[in-house]
């Protein structure tokens, strides 16, 4: 396929919201692209290089880009820079300065020569990735520049996330979305939705049932749905495993001989951060081959306790590793075993699956697996629960003890009871960043004041917003999340976003924050949960609880779905707000 035929679906893309007109369009380039093409074609259009596990880095900032412009067109760099403060995209100052004349570069000669620029090292690495990249505007027209400039720069902001590209490819094939649950099976379990759409082109709807577990690629982790008391517990569950829920860094780990990798909870390999946890799975884990999956918690080696999450978060470094190792040393509390010397274990029983872990770990520092009490009486799991709470823990985990390891899917297979915070609201809500409002009075300084926050409309694919939140941030954190947000501001609302209130600046759903709030209730003003005429729902005296979870994306926000189950268990209806 050649690039431009790929941008003309790039801007047909662009130019709606609507996901239903989104998913045709998906559609019909699968379907037209070859099987060799839609591998880049998926990671291009999610502004990657290969799947997230795989940290391929475009290395291309702004101020490279600039550089590029500059000598792929002969302009003046200053000039340059002159018309980005002017459109705010490179994009477009590429396509007002590069001749629309038609080109013939294929959509695999720009992937190649993409992953070219990101892979260069060495003496010289900026300078030989700037004339590569020239080298590449050079080859392109007007329109195809602007499009390939916003893939690194991170602009593209189509407004597709993992499940329209699932539909997309179900519809390319039967003309309606019934193939999706296969594919996402697949996607689930390998993570590389590239590959699962390649196979998916060249080989049918039975080869991707053939694809399994693989040490090296993670898994998309199992997520836990909520409950209100023990009680609920031992209804939805009866005789279940009760284990307590650790705040660290949830991990899963392979292993292969002496090579280990670790990956976090969206995937990204963390395994250079994490070198004591790998030292321990190598001392520590009797197997060749395995898949584990834990919590990484920072600890003191002369008490044996576990630090709060606050100071476990000081781990997450590129810098300064060793100081940082020595000084906040991690073990892992593993609690689940997925693959083990050739043998596939998510198909069988959470029982065996940790009664298993539990032989293959050798006693030492870094690695311990989770202890658990099996039980079906609530007041048994009611002390369970006051014991972790008491230790400073955030609660616990009961699990089905019959239950397979269902990857990437939240249900009540796995269910979390966390403590009560002051208020009528008992959790704690995730809640993706979409905008926010210039300061006032005293934070004028700042620039920022609030932030409008959203949670995740999972059918839909799409971001609800749920409240307008100014309080939990210090004055040293504001100016820091202006900065980040502004790195990813858009000119309009985001395709993912459905909301009624207008923030001073719209930004790209990237950065998921942490927050409490007094109570959930109905708003006009809000979308999460919104249905024709009828207000959605909103967070009462909403406040931040710590900065950014790194160790999440926006799609694993707190759901709708969930709001709407946790607005149920405040056990009222809830009084209409106009203010939250």
């Amino acid at each position: 396929m050649r690039f431009a035929k790929l941008v003309d679906y790039l801007a047909r893309l662009e130019a709606t919201t609507k996901r239903l007109a989104m998913t045709a369009t998906l559609a019909e380039l699968f379907k037209e692209a070859s099987e060799e093409d839609l591998a880049p074609i998926v990671y291009l259009t999610q502004e990657r290089l290969g799947p997230a596990f795989e940290p391929i880095d475009f290395g291309i900032g702004e101020a490279l880009a600039a550089e590029a412009l500059a000598k792929a067109t002969g302009k003046d760099k200053d000039a340059i820079k002159k018309l980005y403060k002017q459109f705010g995209d490179y994009g477009v100052v590429a396509e007002k300065l590069i001749s629309d004349e038609a080109k013939k570069l294929t959509v695999a000669q720009v992937f190649d020569r993409l992953k070219e620029i990101a892979t260069t090292s060495g003496e010289g690495t900026v300078e030989t990735k700037t004339q590569l990249l020239a080298d590449l505007l050079q080859k392109l027209s007007g329109r195809e520049a602007r499009y390939l400039l916003r893939i690194p720069l991170g602009r593209l902001r189509l407004g597709i996330g993992d499940p329209t590209v699932m539909e997309g490819l179900s519809w390319s094939k039967a003309g309606d979305k019934s193939l999706r649950p296969a594919i996402e099976r697949a996607y689930n379990v390998c993570s590389d939705l590239g590959e699962v759409a390649r196979i998916f082109k060249a080989e049918g709807l039975d080869a991707l049932a053939k694809i399994q577990v693989q040490v090296g690629k993670p898994v998309r982790m199992a997520l836990a749905e909520r409950a209100k008391s023990a009680e609920d517990i031992v209804t939805r569950l009866g005789k279940c495993a009760i284990e307590n829920k650790f705040d660290g860094f949830r991990c899963q780990v392979h292993k292969q001989g002496d090579q280990v990798r670790i990956f976090s909870r969206n995937l990204e390999e963390t395994t250079a951060m994490f070198t004591d946890i790998a030292e321990g799975i190598r001392a520590q884990i009797h197997a060749k081959t395995a898949i584990l999956e834990g919590e990484a918690l920072s600890y003191d080696p002369e008490t044996g306790e576990f630090h709060p999450f606050q100071v476990t978060m000081q781990r997450k470094r590129k810098y300064d590793l060793e100081t940082m190792t020595v000084k906040f040393p991690l073990r892992l509390v593993a609690f689940d075993l997925l693959y083990l010397d050739g043998k596939d274990f998510t198909g069988q029983p959470y029982a065996k699956r940790h009664a298993t872990l539990a032989a293959i770990i050798a006693d030492g520092e870094r690695i311990q697996v989770a202890q658990h009490l099996v039980t079906q009486d609530a007041k048994e799991i009611e002390k369970y629960f006051m014991e972790a709470i008491t230790g400073g823990l955030e609660g616990i985990m009961a699990k089905r003890l019959d239950s397979k390891y269902q990857a990437g899917a939240r249900n009540f297979n796995w269910i979390k009871l966390k403590r009560s915070y002051q208020g009528h609201l008992s959790d704690t809500v995730d809640g993706v960043v979409v905008g926010y409002l210039r300061g006032r009075g005293m934070r004028a300084r700042f620039g920022i004041g609030a932030l409008l926050v959203a949670v995740y409309d999972a059918p839909a694919d799409k971001f609800a917003t749920i409240a307008k939140i100014g309080t939990g941030f210090s004055d040293a954190e504001w100016p820091q999340m202006r900065a980040l947000l502004d790195k990813v501001k858009t000119e309009h609302k985001p395709a993912r976003v459905e909301a009624v209130l207008e923030p001073d600046v719209w930004v790209e759903p990237k950065y998921v924050i942490e927050m409490q709030a007094d109570e959930i209730t109905r708003s006009p003003i809000h979308t999460a949960g919104k249905v024709g005429d009828e207000p959605g729902y909103a967070l009462r005296f909403p406040r931040v609880v710590g900065f950014i979870r790194a160790d999440k994306k926006p799609e694993d926000a707190t759901t709708v779905k969930e709001i709407l189950r946790m607005f149920e268990k405040q056990g009222k209806t809830g009084e209409v707000s106009s203010d939250t």
